[in-house]
């Protein structure tokens, strides 16, 4: 019985890994859906989410995001293992701070995993987050994440839909301090609203400015953005 449950097990592990290396090709062409998208069309809820290619999004709303959320983004392989350290260092328990996710790691997750801060999740999220740098080129990595990461209460989808919800704009037209409104608002798309900003979001924003101006497109520059 144990060697049956072993077996099952097995074969279940090695379809999973099967179908993200398929996925993971297919997404590299094709625009790729969130596990939470899924989840929301399954369960009869609204999915609001219109693809923009990256050169399509303000490069006020990339830096913001890049700054905001993995300002190493160019210059490691997926995981920052020198944030993750410190993180793990400073948090109660493992992982538990967002500092430690990378944007490879966080796309990981929305496209092939679960939320949550499970120590199993993360063991799985890493070499994904892995792959897809070694399978994408980082525009690719960045660019399916603004499209893909929640980033409302009604079931809004990515840089456009977020866009559009707060601002009644494209992305393409985003200022600094919008853009800088919108990356604030990720951790928690249920609780903060770029459209009327509360005290928390302001000086997240406040913050996310100055960092950007002072990073001057330095955690960008390998994406090759135009300004």
């Amino acid at each position: 019985m144990i060697a049956r449950i072993f077996s099952v097990l097995f074969k279940l592990a090695l379809a999973y890994v099967l179908a993200v290396l398929l996925l993971v090709t297919l997404y590299a062409y094709v625009p790729p859906v969130s596990t939470l998208m899924i989840w929301r069309w399954v369960t009869g809820q609204q999915v609001t989410r219109n693809w923009r290619p990256l050169e399509a999004i303000s490069p006020n709303l990339v830096n913001a995001v890049v700054v905001s959320e993995d300002s190493r983004l160019c210059f490691h392989s997926g995981i920052d293992w020198r944030e993750l350290k410190d993180a793990m260092r400073e948090a109660d328990e493992p992982f538990e701070a967002r500092g430690a996710s990378t944007i490879a790691m966080q796309t990981a997750k929305n496209l092939f995993l679960w939320p949550g801060r499970q120590f199993i999740r993360k063991a799985i999220e890493m070499p994904i987050a892995m792959y897809l740098t070694l399978a994408w080129p980082k525009q690719r990595i960045v660019e399916v994440y603004l499209n893909i990461a929640e980033w409302g209460p009604d079931g809004e989808f990515g840089a456009e839909a977020a866009a559009r919800r707060a601002f009644n704009r494209t992305a393409r037209d985003l200022g600094m301090e919008e853009a800088s409104l919108l990356a604030g608002t990720l951790p928690s798309p249920h609780l903060r609203n770029p459209a009327r900003p509360g005290p928390v979001l302001r000086r997240v924003t406040v913050r996310n400015l100055a960092a950007v101006q002072q990073d001057g497109g330095l955690s960008t520059q390998c994406l090759g953005l135009r300004r």
